[in-house]
């Protein structure tokens, strides 16, 4: 039988130079469950998060991401990991039909028109669909983001800061997104407030090196 999705950090550790942001950092995020490291600014979390997704190298350890029995490759990563963060860009003279469209043939994925516009509808743009991304706000900007993110329906689902820029309604929309992601694989966090996402099955709390 098919081992389910994990996630697996054996003393993971990453500096720059001589600047230690983490070290040590051990756990295991099985299927169909939430992780979520929290902080103050400073204290790594965007950075463990990138190491995650494979964005940055770890300096020290090893992180290993599994899916149906398979450890996931780069290419891997790309079509089963979505990923919402602050160093995330979006190009100003696209669409958000543009932005789905060329994320889903990066990731080898094919684009149906119904289904991204139900994917856009979703995070509450489904109006604004073919509005240069130049023209949205800041939580336009994060709902694009989120849309990106599940349009090739992951298994994991990666989040910095998940309610940053959205108003009441963007928070329960990001909340929807995450319990469904619950139901089917896991979801990752960081926040610098614990209180955010209190129900997280695993937590794990980091400071400033």
């Amino acid at each position: 039988m098919a081992a389910p999705t994990q996630v697996v950090l054996e003393g993971v550790g990453r500096s720059y130079g001589r600047r230690l942001v983490f070290r040590g950092i051990t756990v295991s995020i099985p299927d169909r469950s939430s992780f979520l490291a929290w902080g103050p600014n400073g204290s790594g979390k965007t950075t463990l998060l990138a190491v995650i997704s494979g964005l940055v190298a770890c300096t020290q350890g090893r992180v290993t991401l599994y899916v149906d029995g398979h450890i996931l490759d780069a290419a891997g990563r790309r079509r089963q990991l979505g990923l919402v963060s602050p160093i995330l860009g979006l190009y100003p003279q696209l669409t958000a039909e543009e932005h789905l469209e060329l994320a889903l043939k990066v990731r080898g994925f094919s684009s149906d028109r119904a289904a991204l516009r139900a994917v856009l509808g979703r995070v509450g743009l489904g109006r604004r669909q073919r509005d240069p991304v130049a023209e949205y706000s800041t939580g336009m900007a994060q709902r694009l983001k989120y849309a990106l993110a599940i349009a090739h329906e992951p298994r994991i689902l990666v989040l910095d800061e998940p309610f940053s820029n959205l108003d009441p309604e963007g928070v329960g929309m990001a909340r929807a997104i995450m319990d469904e992601q619950v139901r089917r694989g896991i979801v990752i966090a960081a926040a610098c407030d614990r209180g955010e996402w209190a129900d997280a099955h695993t937590v794990l709390s980091l400071a400033p090196a």
